[in-house]
């Protein structure tokens, strides 16, 4: 039985391609296409961007997508993570002279005396300078205080009132996290998306996000009930519902670039 990365190797050169081509036809590294064709899957991204780089190579191949990604499950790649350099942690490293000649190790060195004012005062305390009412020392110290106190009050207040009005409580988030069922929005290739509110009489409503997104980066979109998803390129982007990632291409349909989401299931 071939394995994978044969059949990959095979259905491109039937097809007459080289790897340059189809790195260039399907925007994915050259490299990773090769790693592919060689059985080699671990190829430093995350999981999601090798299954999904994956199915594009085999799609571009007209290869049963399906069926390889299955054959690739089964070897055991789904759980593996990227390797990550491991870091040699240097502790700090303490240097002491040798003790001279009839000192004992370890001896606490003595203070320099200042020139012609004797050894130097202990220091065990802090002293005010002479003239200085310590009142007013501590006075001015009382007023500072509460100036800085007021300057964190009106800093906090600032803070709240300015993140009412923000796409996050827009949104519907709170503290950075979806309230509610969500959609996590990751981009194969980089990609513009925008998800409106279904209502009740199928028209589109408000719009819950509205923007690009990028390969390495996880848009979190709350889900109130039914959505209507736009994107100008659906086999790009893939959906992450309730932990299963599905392709938005493959469940559109070929050729088109949006599509109804149902509200999900109570």
């Amino acid at each position: 039985m071939q394995t994978i990365g044969e059949r990959l190797e095979e259905a491109r050169k039937k097809r007459g391609i080289s790897l340059r081509d189809a790195a260039e036809a399907t925007k994915i590294r050259g490299d990773y296409l090769q790693k592919f064709e060689g059985n080699q899957f671990d190829i430093g991204l995350t999981e999601i961007y090798t299954r999904g780089f994956l199915r594009t190579y085999c799609n571009h191949l007209k290869l049963p997508a399906d069926r390889i990604m299955a054959d690739y499950a089964a070897l055991s790649h789904g759980e593996t993570k990227p390797r990550t350099s491991s870091r040699e942690v240097y502790g700090r490293v303490e240097v002491t002279a040798a003790p001279a000649d009839g000192a004992e190790p370890n001896a606490p060195a003595a203070e320099p005396a200042t020139a012609g004012r004797g050894p130097s005062r202990a220091r065990t305390g802090s002293s005010l300078p002479k003239g200085l009412d310590p009142a007013l020392v501590f006075k001015g110290l009382k007023i500072g205080g509460l100036v800085v106190v007021a300057l964190l009050v009106v800093l906090i207040l600032k803070a709240v009132f300015s993140g009412s009005g923000s796409p996050a409580a827009k949104s519907g988030t709170t503290g950075g996290k979806a309230v509610g069922p969500t959609i996590g929005l990751v981009a194969l290739r980089p990609v513009t998306v925008t998800v409106r509110v279904m209502n009740a009489d199928d028209t589109k409503g408000a719009v819950l996000f509205a923007g690009a997104v990028v390969p390495g980066e996880t848009k979190i979109v709350p889900r109130p009930g039914a959505v209507f998803i736009e994107t100008n390129a659906a086999e790009n982007l893939m959906l992450e519902i309730n932990g299963t990632q599905k392709n938005l291409g493959e469940m559109l349909g070929a050729g088109r670039r949006e599509g109804k989401l149902p509200a999900p299931q109570p």
